[in-house]
Formats: structure tokens, sequence, C-alpha cells
């Protein structure tokens, strides 16, 4: 009989006949189900009754037609084997996962086929779940769902009317419900802001509560992509000015938009970073991002207005030499004069003949920029002058206001004031315009152009009032600055982000509905929880209105709007029954991931979002001050600034409401790194199957022809994807397991090497020898004694697996299982004392494999639930210590002793095994470094 005929040999035939066994055994079992506090927990004979909780959860997938390839489970397979093994150490361990469905790439698709986006989500979602089942994961199948199922989606929207139901009181630093906002107003308890309460008509109070919700409709500045008919986040949109998924031309455009107010929740949100256990680099992007800066908001006036800026720099008011607006600022309009003012200097113009046609032209020409173009280092600056003046508050100085695209609606006040002796940009500005610059900070001689650094004030006083700011050094003079501007009324401190509001429409179909409408005034209504779900119709045609990618004038048309009897709708919100216009606007894909972590712990609850005993339990804080939140939290670093960014914001937003009592969603982040692969393209630079090309001496080639190699991501189109499909078929899902564990640390990434995933499979097939007979397909004998030495090795290997298990070391901790087997193979009889331990431990990497050997070693059911293998101490004592014998410096000899040998002893011993070295020579020092090495110094 061959070797591949032997039906007892541990091949890929019989892997996969192991494993689909064992996968229907847990299912049928439930052998995953964590039980919740909320019924099943409060059965004192549970087993998991008085088990300390834990509560891991990866970055939920998209669910894409092609399905997985090896580099996505990584993380996966990393937060199961890690909650494999802290189910056996003792832990009642919630691990779920979800799908993430909603979004453009299935609605494109649809676009193109015509296929609903519903069928594809529904096919995309059961193959997933298809393979993720045939690597053997240990999910909670019971809490799974995907963002697109109505019954989840009824409470994204239910989150939703929470936050559009709430307002930010700053007092406080925290949501609270707009009725009591409302009540206040009602009662006078906070004075509403210009006309009084009683004094404002119907729509003028809805109009100004509004203003303060949450949630809100803002006609701004957004980023347009014609090419994906739909606007986009800051966030989805590269440096460059394209849109992330597509590559689409993004152009900046005024539009009316639902906005959620993230920018309330800036202090929160930078200052609640310190309470998490997460890789700095994230906490430095979340930062850099939400971009807080301390500063003065100071009033230049202009006739009967004032031109508001945001300045860190107060204390440099002095050098205000000019004005920028942003080309889309709202005052623009207002105070371009007729004609040019007497003495406008001939490059301010732009060669128009009045202001308003320069202002016109350069308007047109910076809305056809991108952001990154406007704002590029190096490029010259352009602008034009408005003809209009501001005043600067502290010297009564007439100072020009220009417009200039270096300067961005959506940043602070979408203006500043132009210091150009202290800023490089304002700097580059007035060298081209020819604009004063007076330097009011003391600077080295030798410094040419503009003066970022520190120094004493210099002119910077006033003589008509007496004010001055001259010899104070920065801290004092913004000080100063800011008390004079607050005590003038021209201004007062502040603390401004670089954090925008978040732009929360799409004009797409597949996306969660608003459960909103609009009555006769246009304003929006809330539509009551017990209409909730409000679900997406069916419609025909998926595509937005045709367009042409480039066309920045593209006016936006949903998909929904053209679905008429559902847009006009007639209910009755408590007012009798009226018609309505439902908003056709759909939610971004990020609010279904906004909030998924709670309805795992819940997930078939009609009446909350969560039990909050269930919260309480899986979530909430350990101590006072902590921050709660899911225990561990695995995906790709890619997030840091989008889904995790808006996921603490809701989250915060739910704690203040009470709903929640967690302030953080995720207390620990790691991010894992990628499996990527090497491509190769044949001299036209066409991709050839990665599979089909052969190395020989050092080159690479496809048949006979020699091709290139590159280094990367994987993909279709570089034709070097490989599939968990695939490795299950080849070497199974427990080999493919190991090897992706053991290539190396979990974050950090690595290429992915089909070749090498044999090592893998010999590894277990060792493994599986130490077990069963090949021969015979029985158990072997195992009740050989273990000798001293190799129960040594046990121990060790035990207590070491173990700390890296804690610490997600999963490469470590398989090379010390190899080195275990490599122990045992050798061994004239196989212990029990031994193999038994090597199957428990193996069980988080290769869990069918250590089930079926569990088996074999006479235990009936699933290991699942059993004692993960603890060291003795006695056994991690060493019986002896080496010690290396530096002269001067480098090795020369070592000498083993016993742990308890004095120090003089083991400075004699080493001095004899050098004495040859030594010769004559008289040694100056013997410095013994217990338990490390002797250092003699001659």
């Amino acid at each position: 009989m061959s070797e591949t005929e032997n039906p007892f040999r541990y091949t890929a035939a019989l892997a996969g006949e192991i494993e689909l066994r064992w996968q229907r055994f847990w299912a049928e079992n439930g052998t995953f189900h964590a039980p919740n506090p909320v019924g099943e927990l409060a059965d004192p004979e549970h087993p998991r009754a008085g088990a300390p909780k834990l509560h891991v959860q990866d970055m939920f997938p998209y669910p894409s037609g092609a399905g997985l390839h090896v580099g996505h489970p990584l993380g996966y397979i990393g937060t199961d084997s890690y909650t494999r093994y802290k189910r056996m150490a003792g832990y009642n361990v919630l691990h779920p996962m979800g799908f993430d469905a909603f979004g453009l790439p299935a609605e494109q698709y649809a676009v193109q086929t015509g296929t609903h986006p519903a069928v594809t989500t529904a096919a995309n979602v059961e193959r997933y779940r298809e393979q993720l089942r045939r690597l053997g994961l240990a999910y909670d199948e019971r809490r799974s769902f995907s963002t697109t199922d109505p019954e989840y989606y009824r409470w994204t929207q239910w989150i939703f009317l929470q936050v559009f139901n709430s307002w930010f009181d700053p007092e406080l630093r925290k949501a609270r419900p707009i009725s009591e906002l409302i009540t206040e107003f009602e009662t006078g308890t906070r004075p509403a802001p210009g006309t009084p309460w009683k004094d404002l008509s119907a729509v003028e109070r809805r109009k100004l509560i509004d203003d303060h919700r949450l949630a809100y409709v803002s006609e701004a500045p957004v980023n347009w992509c014609p090419g994906l008919g739909t606007v986009l986040a800051n966030e989805e949109v590269t440096p460059d000015g394209r849109s992330e998924r597509g590559n689409f031309p993004v152009f900046q455009r005024s539009l009316k938009q639902w906005m959620m107010r993230i920018t309330a929740y800036g202090d929160r949100l930078v200052e609640d970073l310190d309470t998490l256990d997460w890789p700095e680099p994230v906490k430095l992007m979340q930062r850099n991002w939400i971009g807080r800066s301390q500063g003065a908001h100071v009033d230049f006036p202009m006739g009967e207005t004032h031109i508001r800026v945001f300045t860190t720099r107060p204390d440099t008011l002095f050098g205000a030499t000019y004005m920028v607006l942003a080309p889309e600022h709202e005052l623009v309009s207002g105070i371009v004069p007729a004609a040019w003012p007497e003495g406008t200097h001939e490059k301010w113009t732009g060669g128009a003949a009045t202001p308003a046609e320069a202002v016109a032209a350069y308007r047109a020409a910076a809305a056809a920029k991108t952001e990154e173009e406007r704002t590029a280092d190096g490029k010259v600056k352009t602008g034009v002058f408005t003809g209009a003046y501001a005043t600067n508050p502290v010297n009564g100085e007439r100072v020009p206001v220009f417009i200039a695209d270096y300067v961005l609606a959506g940043y602070g006040t979408g203006a500043i004031m132009a210091v150009p002796a202290h800023d490089e940009r304002d700097y580059e500005f007035a060298t081209v315009f020819e604009l004063p610059i007076v330097r009011t900070v003391e600077a080295p001689e030798d410094v040419e152009g503009a003066w970022t650094g520190d120094g004493k004030a210099i002119n910077s006083a006033d003589p008509e009032s007496g004010f001055s700011l001259d010899g104070l050094n920065k801290t004092e003079a913004k000080a100063a600055m800011i008390a004079w501007l607050e005590e003038k009324g021209f201004g007062q401190g502040a603390t401004t982000y670089r954090l925008r509001d978040w732009l929360f429409s799409r004009q797409r179909y597949w996306g969660e509905p608003f459960p909103i409408v609009y009555d006769e005034t246009g304003l929006p209504v809330a539509l009551p929880e017990s209409m909730l779900p409000v679900e997406l119709p069916d419609v025909d045609d998926f595509s937005p209105r045709t367009f042409d990618p480039d066309d920045a004038d593209t006016e936006p048309e949903t998909p929904l709007s053209r679905k008429k009897d559902w847009v006009q709708v007639e209910l009755d919100l408590g007012d009798g029954l009226k018609t309505y216009t439902r908003e056709t606007n759909t939610m971004p894909q990020w609010a279904g991931s906004c909030w998924y972590e709670l309805r795992y712990l819940d997930p078939h609850n009609d009446k909350a979002l969560v039990d909050p005993e269930n919260e309480a339990y899986w979530m909430g804080p350990r101590k006072t001050g902590d921050c709660g939140g899911v225990d561990l939290y695995v995906g790709g670093v890619e997030h840091a600034v989008l889904h995790l960014l808006y996921a603490r914001f809701w989250h915060k937003v739910l704690f203040d409401l009470g709903h929640v009592s967690s302030f953080e969603p995720f207390r620990k982040l790691f991010n894992q790194g990628y499996i990527q692969a090497y491509a190769f393209q044949d001299a036209r630079g066409f991709y050839v199957p990665a599979e089909e090309v052969a190395e020989r001496d050092g080159k690479y080639y496809y048949g006979d022809q020699q091709v290139t190699r590159s280094y990367g991501k994987m993909g279709k189109s570089l034709k070097n994807v490989v599939t968990p499909d695939e490795m299950c078929e080849q070497y199974g899902a427990d080999t493919f397991r190991v090897y992706e564990m053991a290539m190396g640390p979990l974050d950090v990434s690595r290429p992915w090497e089909t070749r090498a995933v044999v090592g893998s499979q010999r590894f277990l097939q060792r493994v599986w020898r130490l077990v069963v007979d090949e021969e015979t397909g029985a158990t072997r004998a195992i009740d050989g004694e273990l000798d001293p030495k190799s129960r040594k090795v046990l121990h060790r290997v035990i207590a070491g697996v173990r700390e890296d298990m804690d610490e997600l070391r999963f490469n470590t901790a398989i090379a010390k299982l190899i080195e275990l087997t490599n122990t045992l193979t050798p061994l004239p009889t196989v212990s029990r004392e031994a193999v038994e331990p090597l199957v428990l431990m193996l069980s988080p990497f290769a869990p069918h494999l250590a089930e079926e050997l569990w088996g074999k070693l006479g235990h009936e059911g699933t290991l699942a639930y059993a004692d993960f293998p603890v060291a003795d101490p006695a056994q991690l004592v060493a019986d002896s210590i080496t010690y290396p014998v530096q002269v001067n410096g480098k090795v020369r000899g070592r000498v083993e002793v016993s742990p308890d040998t004095p120090e003089d002893e083991v400075r004699a011993q080493a001095l004899a095994a050098v004495a040859e070295v030594l010769g004559d020579k008289t040694p100056k020092k013997v410095i013994v470094v217990k338990g490390r090495l002797v250092s003699v110094v001659v």
C-alpha cells in the first residue's frame, strides 16, 4: 500500500474528513454559544456561571463577490486561536461575526447587471459564511447578522433618531435630549439667541431647535463625485482629490446634506484616547485628524458686519496686514463694491475691470481645483482683492480683504488674518502681491522670510490706547491679547478642530433609509419608533442620473427620488393625516458599522437596542475610570480615522443618553498585518498566473518566457490570488491555520509562499503519529514514562505557550509546540503525561485535529472547554546554568554549574576554564553577572 493510499495517514483527504465532521459536531451541539447574563447565566448550574467574561471581536468584512483570499482570514484565525485558548483557560468568551453589507460595490454591480443588490449581497454573505465555516472558526452563529437585515437596520435608524433628537450641552460637555432644550427655551432658563422664544413663530422655533441638533441638514461645501453619483466624506477622498473607491475626480459643491455634529465631541474624542489600550500610531492619527488647536476668535470690523477668524497666535495680531477669505465664504458676495477703490494695486485686480468680475473669475478657477491642489506646498500663491477693507481691531489699521484658494471654507471660519512675517504661506502671498510685512516676534538676525519660532513680542504696541505686548514671551503675550480682545468685545479665547462635521448623506440606493419625512414647511420630521424600520423599497433603476464623471455641474439625483409612490406618503404623526415627503438620500456605509459591537450582545432583542444587563456584562467598565468596551478588537489600521472615529462618536452619544454603560466602544485595539504576494509581468507588462511561474537560477519564467517579479497586495487583476478554499483542498484547514499563525508576528505583514505550507502539514503529521499508528489506525500505547529531561521541556513549553497566547505571539507559541513535538518524537515510548498537554495546546491552532486526537486518547465530547495545561513551577527551575566566560569582552570558554553554586565557586571555575587563554596574566577584575555570564578583565 502506498502512502497516498494509506487511509490512516494524515493527508489532506483525511484532514478534510475530520474537519467537516467536527464542524458539524460544533454546529449541532452549539459548542461555541456564549451565554448571556439575562436568562442563561442566571442558572447557577450553567458551566460558565461565575466565569470571567471576554468579548473579542473582528472588524467585520464587506462580503464581495470575489470571496475571501488567504490574506483576509489572518486576523480571524488569530482571534479564533486566542479565544479558543481563553475559553479553555476558564473564560466565558463572546466571539461573534457579522457582515457589513451596505455600500457602493453591490450597487455598482447592480447598475452594470440589473441584479438587485439584495440578491448579490445575500449570495456573497452565504459564500463568506461557508468559507469561514470551512476554516473552523468558533463563532457564536446565533449572533450573526448583516447590516442589510431590516431587523438590524431598524436599530441603526433608531440610533439616528437618538442623535437627531439630541443636542450637545457645552456646559455639561454631553448630549442631552432635545426636549430638555425646548423646555429651557420655553421657561427662559436658557435665553434663545437673537429674538426671544415667545416672539418666534412656530416655524422659527423649529428652525432654532434644528440648528442645535446633533444630526442636522446643512447647505455647505461638500465633496461631490459625479463618477459615483454621490457626495463623499472627507475621509473618503484621497489627498490628490479623487474618490478612494473607483478613483473618480471629486469636486467641491454646495449642496444640502445631512450632517452629524461630531465636532462637538472633539475634546472628548481627544482626551479619552488616553483611556484606551490602542497602538500609539493609531492614537496619533486620530489626534492629528481631530486637530485640536487652542487660540482665539478675533472679529475684524467691516462696516455693519465683521469677519471672524480663528488664530493660534493672537499675540501676532499687530502684524496682521491683510485678510484672506476662502473663495466660497458666505461674506464674499456681500462685501464686493461696484468699483475698485482708489489706489488699488494693479497686481491685486487680476486684470479685471471691476471687483465683481475679478471675484467671479477667481471663484470659478478655484472651484475647478481639488483641495490637494489648492493647499499643495510650493505652488505659487494666487488670489484677488475683493475691493473691500476690514479694520485690525488692535491698532485700527485698514487691511485689504482678498480671496485665495489656499484658504478653505470648511476649515476654521473659512477666513484668516494674514501675518506674513510669521507664517510661510502668508509670507509667500504677501511677496507676490507686495503687501506689508511687519515683524512682531523677535527673530535671529540672519532670518530671512517668515520666522515661525518663539521670541519676545516686538512692534506690538498701540500708542493711542497704551496697550502693549512688547517684551512679553509667547505665552504671556497670547494671554494678554486674549484678555484684551474679551475686554473690548473683539473676540475670545477658543479651541477649534481640523475635524469637520460628519457628512452623513449618500445619493445612492443601497443604504439605510433615513427615518425622516418633510412636511409642508420643508423642515425635517422624525418618524416615531413604532414606524421603524423604514425599509428600502424595490426600484427598477439603481443608477444615479446619467452624468459625465468629469462634470462638476452634474446635479445629484437619487434612485429613491424616482420612486414617487414611496416618496410621497400619507401619515398621521399626531396632528391628523397629512402628506409628507420622505428623505431620498440614504445613510453612508459607515452607519451600520458604528454600533455593531452592541448588537452582538443581544441580536434578537426586538424591544431594545440591547438589554442593559447584557451590555453591562459584556462591555461595562471594570472599575471606576475604566472606559469599558470590547476587550479585544482586531482589524486593519486603515480604519483609524473612519470607522473607529465614527464608532467612538456614536457610542459617546449613546453613553450620554444612558443607553450604554461604557463610554468607549473598543477598550483594546490590535492591528494585524497583511499577507502580501508576488505578482509577475511579461515583457508587455501583462500579468501572468503566479502559480505557473518557476524560478531558475535566480530568474523567473512563465513557460520559456522570462518575467519580472513585484511584491504587494493580492488581487484578481494581478493573477496572484490564493484562496483558503484551495488551501483547505490541498492541505486541510488546520494546516492552513497553523501556517498563517506561524508565518510571523500577527501585527507584521508577510509574503505568502504556498510551497512553505507543507512545513506546517509535516508538523501536524508528526503530532498525528505520536497518537495514531498509521499502519492500523489504532491509538498507540501512550503509557510510557516521561524522562526528567523531557518533562522539563514539557513544562517550559507549557509556560511559554501560555505567555505567548496571552500576548498574541502565535508564531512563537507554535515554534514551542514544534520543539515539544520534536522532543517527543524520538522517544521509545509515548507518554500520556506529555502528549495530552501537547494536543490541548495545539487545539487553538489546529482544532479539528486536536479534537480527533483527544477522542483517540479516550476522551468523550469536545475539548473546547477542557482545562488548558498549567506548568509545574518546580519543573521550571533549571538543573544547571551555563555561564559564558568572556576575556576582555570575547567569549573564551563556558562553565556549567548548579543554580545554587556560590559566586566564589563560579568565579573559580570560570578562571579555570580560561586558564590556558590567560597564561601568566593576572586578571584585574572577575565579574559574575548571576545567571548570565562571567567577565574577566586582564
